[in-house]
């Protein structure tokens, strides 16, 4: 894959805190995919991979990033090729990758960003967080690969590709950490998935009503999702 850097991204990588910086790398396709990376300070070691929902784009996580960079994580929010436009930001990996796109193969978009994260942000520890759709294939591709993440947090997963049992089949090789939550009237649809991971495993299952999907984590009643969610990082990928 080829990684393509602009000036500013050169100072994020050396640690200069500045706003996100657009940067830009090439999936195993050829695909070139678009991402906001934001490093809070020199001594972010853990990368935090963001990964949106349906018909989103990496503004979904403008809020979200600036509060786990004030936690001392570096974030890369990732414009995936299944995707929209989302809080005002255009998802430029849709335009670069043509129509007729099913979530799956979104899947060489999440690979290079976490690839991206180690090997060009010099990541020590690698997290990705997942919506929706996206949050079943961080589960899949962190069971088929040890070195995809360091820990995966999945709000809202589901069996969205075609196939009932496509996260299923192989949620029980996972070897890392696992946050897994949703809205609560979403909960029969990760339980059954928490039951076969036999790495260390944090369901969250909240009071209220709750949000899909990371919205859980960008509104009104965000504050005991971030609780939950900060619990986990303290105890498995710490910054």
């Amino acid at each position: 894959m080829k990684f393509l850097l602009t000036p500013l991204t050169v100072a994020l990588l050396l640690c200069i805190p500045a706003q996100a910086e657009i940067v830009r790398f090439q999936a195993s396709d050829g695909v070139v995919v678009t991402a906001d990376f934001k490093t809070p300070d020199a001594n972010a070691k853990t990368v935090i991979d963001l990964y949106h929902m349906a018909g989103a784009s990496r503004g979904e996580y403008l809020n979200i990033a600036e509060r786990l960079n004030g936690l001392g994580y570096a974030t890369l929010a990732v414009d995936q090729r299944s995707g929209g436009q989302f809080n005002g930001v255009q998802n430029e990996t849709v335009a670069t990758a043509g129509g007729g796109i099913e979530f799956v193969d979104a899947i060489p978009d999440l690979v290079v960003a976490s690839e991206w994260a180690r090997e060009t942000a010099g990541a020590q520890k690698v997290g990705v967080l997942g919506s929706s759709y996206s949050a079943g294939l961080v589960l899949v591709l962190a069971a088929k690969d040890r070195n995809f993440a360091d820990a995966v947090m999945s709000f809202s997963p589901g069996e969205y590709y075609g196939s009932g049992d496509y996260v299923a089949r192989e949620v029980g090789k996972i070897a890392v950490p696992v946050f897994l939550t949703a809205a609560r009237n979403e909960t029969g649809l990760w339980t059954p998935l928490q039951a076969m991971i036999t790495s260390p495993v944090i369901g969250f299952i909240p009071n209220g009503s709750g949000r899909h999907g990371s919205s859980a984590l960008d509104s009104g009643d965000s504050a005991e999702y971030w609780a939950a969610l900060e619990g986990f990082l303290a105890q498995h990928l710490s910054p």
